[in-house]
């Protein structure tokens, strides 16, 4: 399962996914100048396409590992990545892209 994101610029997006989040690009249509991509981290995989006329967001939760949180926790703190903490069910740290798509990391158990 692959969730779609829709982005207003794709390289902004890319540049969020990539240089922020350590995300690979792992293809991108049209040899890398088209508006579809795929971004990959650990199994996590997310397809970003641009389109200017979609104005709804999306969500994708993800839980993680203690290793994984502590690992991702320090690398948005390296890279200063904007988050906060927030209420799904449970504790989760909020993540959003420039579009204001989700990426809400499980706490549980975690704090």
């Amino acid at each position: 399962m692959r969730p779609v994101f829709f982005v207003s610029s794709i390289q902004d997006s890319i540049g969020f996914y990539v240089d922020k989040l350590g995300f690979i690009k792992k293809w991108h249509e049209a040899d890398g100048e088209g508006t579809v991509c795929q971004v990959d981290r650990g199994g996590c995989e997310i397809i970003l396409c641009q389109d200017t006329t979609r104005s709804s967001r999306s969500r994708v939760f993800l839980e993680l590992s203690r290793d994984g949180v502590d690992q991702l926790l320090k690398e948005i703190a390296d890279r200063s990545v904007p988050t906060k903490k927030s209420w799904w069910g449970y504790d989760v740290l909020q993540i959003e892209d420039p579009d204001g798509n989700e990426l809400l990391v499980c706490l549980e158990n975690l704090l």
